[in-house]
């Protein structure tokens, strides 16, 4: 059972992981782990068996599939909404967190959210400025082909207008065979 105040089962000795995992036991030596001082059992007196758990909200609270329940504590700050939302729903109900199209989906359902607030920003009074905000007026104004020489990423670099710019150019040009089309109609 998950989340309980003692450890259910002892783990394994140290011999039976040697001779079951090749190369077990490399950092035994307490000095050469940094984390060895937190490893020790301590009494915390806890209050609990199993802590208290938080109310589920009323529409539910997405779970990995691997799990049998919720944490006893999870957020409830940014509840899933709109068409982001109902992806990441379908990836939790659907697939495993070992599957690739799990974290794609998550992926893509981010890729959603991202667009629906610029979206967003454009009915504002202040909608985003891809000009200003990307950093481009700032990398001409300070040595832009100094700053790039020795970075780790100087291969792909050329992407990099591309992937900043390429979103809004092709937004524009939406934009504009929509509003031609509908212009034509009439």
């Amino acid at each position: 059972m998950a989340y309980i105040a003692d450890k259910p089962t002892p783990p394994p000795s140290a011999d039976e992981l040697r001779a079951r995992i090749p190369g077990w036991g490399a950092d035994l030596d307490p000095a050469d782990r940094p984390s060895f001082p937190k490893e020790q059992a301590q009494d915390l007196n806890a209050h609990w068996t199993f802590p208290d758990e938080q109310p589920e909200p009323e529409g539910g609270r997405e779970r990995s599939i691997e799990h049998g329940r919720l944490t006893p504590v999870f957020g409830t700050a940014q509840p899933l909404h709109g068409v982001s939302g109902a992806i990441r729903r379908y990836a939790y109900a659907r697939f495993s967190e070992a599957r690739a199209a799990h974290w794609l989906l998550l992926l893509g359902a981010d890729r959603v959210e991202a667009a629906g607030a610029h979206l967003r920003s454009l009915g504002s009074r202040h909608p985003d400025d891809p000009i200003t905000e990307s950093g481009i007026l700032a990398e001409r104004r300070w040595a832009p082909l100094a700053g790039r020489r020795g970075r780790v990423d100087a291969r792909h670099q050329w992407i990099d207008p591309l992937l900043v710019a390429g979103p809004w150019i092709l937004g524009a040009v939406g934009v504009f065979v929509v509003a031609r089309r509908l212009r034509h109609r009439r």
